[in-house]
């Protein structure tokens, strides 16, 4: 077991060691769908929650509230599919649209439509979801479209230049059949 302190909290991190499917496995809380949770930092992290919840439909899970006003920590769930955010104390934290509007790098990054670092969810119909992020006033970086591996996805930026991509499954495919390869092992 160990202790970790993330967004201002202290949390304890249980780790099973099993030889026989990896040298470490997460285990994890009870009332989280899945092992792996985005954690992102906003500058204003209570504006992000009313943005994500209206743009992209998240429910709030939990919020913790700094002395200040600002968010320790939260979460916030689509479907079985849980993000946390937090605003950073007392580091001059600025998020990649504020980043971008003094350094040419990272201008240059986000002028590619494609997430290079963001978040992949899942959702039951794309189309309506882009619809819904439209109307909320988030930047669409890409139009819903069919992806050759089974998807239908669109990319979209939040109100603080943070990258996100929403797919619906369409189809099962082998890698192979759109050109990756797979692990022999």
């Amino acid at each position: 077991m160990s202790k970790h302190l993330v967004a201002g909290i202290d949390t304890v991190c249980h780790m099973t060691t099993d030889t026989e499917t990896g040298p470490e496995r997460n285990t994890r809380p009870a009332d989280y769908p899945a092992a792996i949770v985005p954690m992102l930092a906003y500058e204003d992290g209570v504006a992000a929650i009313d943005f994500l919840r209206t743009a992209f439909g998240f429910a709030e899970r939990m919020r913790l509230t700094s002395d200040d006003g600002s968010i320790g920590h939260a979460e916030l769930a689509l479907g079985d599919a849980v993000v946390a955010l937090a605003t950073p104390p007392g580091i001059g934290y600025e998020s990649p649209k504020s980043h971008r509007a003094h350094c040419a790098s990272a201008m240059r990054w986000t002028e590619q439509p494609w997430v290079v670092n963001g978040t992949l969810i899942y959702v039951d119909d794309v189309d309506a979801h882009a619809a819904r992020a439209r109307a909320a006033g988030a930047r669409l970086l890409s139009e819903p479209a069919d992806q050759p591996y089974g998807v239908r996805s669109y990319r979209v930026e939040d109100l603080e230049g943070h990258r996100w991509m929403f797919s619906q499954h369409l189809r099962d495919t082998r890698p192979e059949e759109w050109g990756a390869t797979t692990s022999a092992g």
